[in-house]
């Protein structure tokens, strides 16, 4: 038995791709990677999106081909996350048009790697607000495999983007 919940779909209110996509794409004018981390729920075989936190100040660093965050500034988004009630369940970050939306090979040595954690890359540096996730590199962290692609018809299946559904801002560190 597995210390991590199976996911066979993911819940992400559209409202938490358009809030995403706007961090990315103010960092993006800037020349750098954005980032957003995706917070929720997971009961039965679903995850949940109802948060989207947003890094601020010197725990977080950005540059055009890379995003560190230091553990402080984790451990300040995981007591977030507690106190909200939820967890830590995905990502989204931005890459270049030079880097299309496969992950890195940095994104693979030194990203979550936690079973069924969901990991996007937003491409263009999210200057395109229209951008739909099946534009995105879609990769879930499976045991023993590493991260692993969605196909298009992969992200149909295991991917909702509910319209309506609420979701929470939350700004984590100090600016």
């Amino acid at each position: 038995m597995s210390y991590f919940l199976r996911v066979e779909r993911w819940i992400i209110p559209q409202r938490a791709l358009g809030l995403s996509q706007k961090e990315m794409a103010s960092d993006g004018l800037r020349g750098d990677e954005g980032i957003a981390l995706w917070l929720g729920t997971k009961d039965k075989g679903e995850a949940r999106v109802t948060h989207v936190a947003f890094l601020r100040g010197p725990g977080v660093y950005k540059s055009p081909v890379n995003i560190r965050v230091q553990p402080e500034l984790m451990r300040a988004v995981h007591e977030a996350a507690i106190d909200a009630g939820v967890i830590l369940i995905g990502q989204v970050h931005s890459h270049s048009a030079d880097y299309g939306v496969d992950l890195s090979p940095s994104d693979h040595a030194y990203g979550f790697q936690v079973p069924y954690f969901l990991s996007v890359v937003w491409p263009d540096y999210a200057q395109t607000a229209t951008t739909k996730i099946t534009n995105c590199g879609v990769h879930v962290f499976l045991l023993g495999k590493g991260y692993r692609r969605l196909s298009r018809f992969g992200v149909a299946q295991k991917i909702a983007i509910v319209p309506r559904a609420k979701v929470k801002a939350l700004i984590i560190g100090n600016p």
